[in-house]
């Protein structure tokens, strides 16, 4: 296979950037209506029956909340290394298509008000929704190497944009103020078409970018497990992957329940969550796409590290003491850019560590570390939600940050992160 032009590969970063904008579309639907499902008792859409608490509802919206984070763990390093075997463009479309189907799935679990489909569907996703790490597999093969903290504040950026629009047409497309047929499952109908549309982009607009496949590789269907021991040998960057660990185990400390949150202590309605999220997500794009460029050109990624790290564990922090929305809108601009100067160079520190023909394992490494990290804290957050308070996990977010900060200052000290800007 011959290599791609200049112009093939602007291509594909342009179909991958927004396969990961629907991606994140569909995804962010979900985020103002699932606590109206299961944690909010005076919204008509509650699903728990009589005699049912609401600190069960909290257990149940925890454990749904993994559920997605569980799967991917399981399922993502399976689909790295068939990524790597048979080339990114199948396991996309496979991918892409189990998403869509999950969503319509979904949207039928709410009007029979059957919560174990609703998990079932949650779960589903997860098996076919490893995407995203085939999608930066694919970023990492038509990538030079000094453009990858560059090209993955891009793809930051289009995650973004989705997470923008995503919360945005969920809180208005499950409000019947607006539109009278509108309800909680019409959301979920939204995302299943738009993820079936993808698949149909993806078919015909996507280049394979993997031009030397691994033919001879054997796929371990307990990948998983054996990549979080292959992380803790990993000398190189056995430091950055505990420190993603500890952030994405945070941020998950702080988003399952911070829906919650705002519905507790500020009254919000599925609509302003959704406007709030999608505030976020415009901070989350200037950041990644418009202030992480101009960052990189005055500090490396690590120099970066250092700062954002603690900003982010300072500023969820912060979060407690909301009373007003001001108070709230005023924290969330930096807030936001921590989170995605830190997202966008963590990855690309691991990207820098693995050689090109591993791109796909090593980013389904990093998957793993990522999605465990995602599912254990929304379970704690169900308890700890029923046990004291839903605002709890917040707290444990920001603790949980600063020990990632911590782990990052040590290993910077230690020269075992960035050891290729130590030499």
């Amino acid at each position: 296979m011959e290599n791609l032009s200049d112009k093939q590969k602007k291509r594909v970063l342009a179909v991958i950037l927004f396969t990961i904008f629907v991606d994140l579309v569909g995804f962010g639907v979900l985020i103002p209506v699932i606590p109206l499902l299961l944690a909010n008792p005076a919204s008509k859409y509650f699903l728990l029956g009589p005699g049912v608490s609401i600190n069960q509802g909290y257990i149940l919206l925890g454990w749904i909340s993994a559920m997605w984070a569980l799967m991917i763990f399981l399922v993502a390093p399976i689909f790295g290394q068939l990524s790597d075997k048979y080339g990114r463009r199948r396991i996309l479309l496979l991918a892409l298509a189990g998403t869509s189907l999950s969503y319509f799935l979904f949207a039928v679990g709410i009007i029979l008000k059957n919560i174990p489909l609703l998990f079932f569907s949650r779960a589903f996703d997860g098996v076919t929704g490893s995407s995203i790490a085939v999608a930066q597999a694919s970023v990492a093969d038509i990538t030079a190497q000094e453009d990858r903290a560059k090209n993955f504040g891009y793809m930051g950026a289009a995650f973004g944009l989705g997470i923008i629009l995503g919360p945005f047409l969920g809180g208005k497309l499950s409000d019947p103020s607006l539109v009278s047929w509108f309800n909680a499952t019409t959301p979920f109908w939204f995302a299943g078409i738009l993820s079936f549309l993808n698949v149909i982009f993806i078919a015909y607009f996507y280049k394979e970018t993997l031009l030397e496949k691994n033919r001879q590789m054997k796929i371990t269907l307990t990948r998983a497990f054996s990549n979080i021991l292959k992380a803790a040998r990993l000398g190189n960057i056995r430091t950055t992957l505990t420190t993603n660990f500890l952030v994405q185990g945070g941020f998950a400390f702080f988003t399952t329940f911070f829906s919650v949150f705002l519905i507790r202590r500020l009254a919000y309605s599925q609509g302003n969550i959704g406007d709030f999220f999608s505030f976020l997500g415009l901070w989350m794009v200037l950041a990644q796409a418009v202030f992480l460029p101009l960052v990189l050109k005055k500090l490396n990624e690590c120099g970066i590290l250092r700062y954002s790290i603690f900003a982010l564990a300072i500023f969820i922090f912060f979060m407690l003491f909301l009373q007003k929305s001001w108070q709230l809108y005023l924290l969330t601009p930096v807030f936001a850019v921590a989170n995605g100067f830190t997202g966008a160079n963590l990855t690309a520190l691991i990207s820098r560590s693995a050689d090109k023909n591993i791109q796909g394992e090593i980013l389904g490494i990093n998957s793993s570390v990522q999605s465990l990290a995602m599912s254990i804290p929304p379970i704690l957050s169900g308890y700890l939600a029923a046990r004291f308070l839903p605002e709890t996990s917040i707290l444990v977010a920001s603790i949980v940050i600063f020990a990632a900060w911590l782990v990052f200052s040590w290993g910077w000290r230690q020269k075992t992160v960035c050891e290729w800007q130590n030499q």
